[in-house]
């Protein structure tokens, strides 16, 4: 039997058929409300003995085991005696509620918020119109301000009403702001310190034609925001104010309206003037593609997905000369070195790869340039891997020198732009190359501020500031950042603050305490939901959130151990158990561990694994990591720029040390 559990309001709980279940009294409640906020953790009887009393009772061990027994009965009725329960379930010295995201309305809200990313105003309104219906009241509302419960209602209150206004922005988007009005006045009401909320209001009154009103809201909103917080409005607040007054021609939103009808009326001329000419459309999809995948996360999916189509597309019409031109219009800059889809980063590689042998030799350089710089881009992280393959010369790399070669004949700087994209992909070999990756990073910055290519001055930078980390040069890293983020804002280039946002964190956690670099961390992490780069988020949030703890001499925390770590688990694992009093298994997770992919976390996770290999004393892991790291003992290991684990010298030495 499923069971659907409710913490938007009363904790409450209810079967298949949408029935009440009886969880009969308030600590029988509080004992499920705690197991829920633990996030499908365990919580030992003691704990939750110390969270139910201020001051637990002799028998409090006693009741707690009757007040599960109670809601086991509650949640599975039809349970045989004597089976195991599914859902509330013993472990240890503690009790687990394991249930599905799915089931918990508060994590189901959740995933719902983090979803939407970059998605239209008329899907944001609809889904959040359902998922606010499912709040019945304040989170948990039939409890006080108990202590372990302050966080999780703090953190989904503030959910919801993060939820409330981009519903409101996006009604007013859509057209309805009269619709939106209602809501956001009571909002306001409730909430008055809420800045954007005002904004809200007042641009919903406005573009409903009440200007007075609108004007009059922002008049209330100076008044509370003084009267109760002492403080005047932000600079955002009287650009408004300012803009209703003169009437201002952004606010209206026929002037939106205005823009869609150039780009529909464009659109049609241009699908008339192309009538069927197939092979024109496919090239000018592309290079749409190419525009879209710098819009955002939602952007970056559908380009992706809509680039394999147009090149099947290209090779069904059996022409290479155009194949090689819809494979290589798509060079759209490329920092991190795991691919976010490798299965059709593999496919890109094969269309490109048959696409030169069916160009005609000695012809099309300029194509062929294009197609090996796509197998050297799209071959990122897949260098070979074994400990003899620093001397191989693997096909990506030689793809990203061949390319390099006829860019500089050329002479085309958009040209070579991309080749050394390709270059800098291939530029792993072994530890210790990141001043080999800034000398790369320099040249992209020039070539494309000379020539205006502002796509690869931003990856130029961006590359600088992951070796300026690599080369403890955090300064230099700084100007980078600094800049990136100015030419981002300029050009609207939403997804590069998602590696600005993450070198700032690592910036926190060089300099700050360690709950300043958690929190920054969050805060990162937050920024890569609904970004479109699976290979860039998976496994990097507990990853950081590690990097950070062994910095302050931690170990890892509960929830990380039972973290999904994505690519990094096999490194990460043996270190984990190690912590975890295992020695065994962390001996046997190490015996025959592979070599990381090479790539821009190779010197960290090598780090990871020296450190496991040390604690139980595998010295042929820790030779394999010494002569690894030896080439970067004059780096740090934060060549990613997103994350550090100090230097690597440090490793050296304690490699050694033991060795010895």
């Amino acid at each position: 039997m499923r069971v659907e559990f409710g913490v938007l309001g009363a904790v409450s709980a209810w079967d298949e058929a949408g029935e009440p279940l009886r969880l009969k009294g308030p600590r029988h409640r509080a004992v499920l409300a705690r197991l829920i906020v633990a996030r499908r953790r365990v919580v030992p009887v003691a704990r939750l003995a110390e969270d139910l009393w201020e001051d637990p009772p002799g028998d409090a061990i006693s009741s707690l085991r009757t007040f599960v027994g109670d809601l086991r009965r509650a949640l599975e009725p039809d349970r045989p005696p004597r089976t195991a329960p599914r859902l509330l379930i013993t472990e240890g010295s503690g009790y687990v509620l394991r249930v599905p995201k799915d089931d918990i309305d508060a994590w189901r809200f959740e995933q719902v918020v983090e979803s939407l990313g970059d998605a239209g105003p008329a899907r944001v309104a609809q889904r959040l119109d359902e998922a606010l219906g499912w709040w019945r009241g304040p989170a948990f509302a039939d409890f006080g301000d108990e202590r372990w419960l302050r966080a999780e209602r703090s953190r989904l209150t503030e959910l919801r009403l993060h939820a409330v206004e981009r519903r409101a922005e996006a009604r007013i988007a859509l057209g309805r702001a009269a619709e939106a009005v209602p809501d956001l006045d009571a909002h306001v009401t409730d909430h008055p310190w809420r800045e954007d909320a005002w904004r809200l209001l007042a641009l919903a009154l406005y573009r409903s034609g009440r200007q007075a009103d609108a004007l009059s809201v922002l008049r209330r909103a100076r008044a509370l925001l003084r009267d109760q917080l002492g403080m005047d409005p932000s600079a955002r607040l009287r650009r408004l104010e300012e803009d209703l007054l003169r009437q201002a021609e952004h606010l209206d939103p026929d002037a939106d309206a205005s823009v869609n009808r150039v780009w529909e009326q464009a659109t049609a001329a241009y699908e008339g003037a192309l009538g069927s000419r197939a092979r024109t459309r496919l090239e000018s999809t592309v290079g749409l593609m190419r525009d879209l995948a710098v819009t955002g996360g939602g952007g970056l999916e559908a380009a992706r997905h809509h680039r394999v189509a147009a090149v099947a597309a290209a090779e069904q019409l059996g022409d290479p000369e155009l194949t090689a031109r819809v494979i290589g219009v798509y060079d759209v800059p490329a920092i991190w070195t795991r691919s976010d889809d490798p299965e059709q980063a593999r496919w890109l590689v094969d269309a490109s790869e048959r696409t030169l042998r069916a160009l005609e030799p000695g012809s099309h350089d300029a194509a062929r340039c294009r197609l090996l710089a796509t197998v050297a881009v799209e071959s990122r992280g897949t260098l070979p891997v074994g400990e003899a393959a620093s001397g191989v010369l693997a096909r990506p790399l030689q793809a990203a020198g061949q390319a390099e070669e006829i860019a500089r004949r050329l002479g085309d700087p958009g040209l070579l732009a991309f080749a050394l994209n390709g270059t800098f992909m291939q530029s792993f070999r072994r530890t210790g190359l990141a001043l080999r990756r800034d000398g790369i990073g320099a040249e992209v910055v020039a070539l494309s501020g000379h020539h205006d290519l502002v796509r690869y001055e931003v990856l130029g930078h961006l590359i600088r500031i992951q070796a300026r980390c690599a080369l403890a040069d955090l300064a230099a890293a700084d100007r980078h950042a600094d800049v990136v983020d100015e030419l981002a804002d300029r050009h609207e280039l939403p997804l590069v603050s998602v590696f600005t946002t993450w070198y700032r964190a690592l910036r926190t956690a060089v300099a700050g305490s360690r709950e300043a670099a958690e929190t920054a961390y969050a805060q990162a992490s937050d920024a890569l939901r609904g970004a479109g780069m699976p290979g860039l988020e998976h496994g990097l949030a507990p990853l950081a959130r590690l990097s950070v703890r062994l910095r302050h001499g931690a170990s890892a925390a509960q929830e990380d151990a039972d973290a999904d770590w994505g690519p990094y688990e096999p490194w990460v694992r043996p270190l984990l158990l190690v912590e975890g009093g295992r020695t065994e298994e962390a001996r046997a997770a190490l015996r025959g561990i592979a070599s990381p992919p090479r790539d821009l976390m190779t010197e960290a996770l090598w780090c990871l694994t020296a450190r496991a290999a040390i604690a139980v004393g595998d010295r042929e892991v820790m030779d394999r990591a010494h002569t690894q790291l030896l080439p970067a003992s004059a780096e740090m290991a934060a060549g990613s720029g997103l994350i550090t684990l100090g230097p690597v010298a440090e490793q050296v030495a304690a490699l050694e040390e033991t060795l010895a």
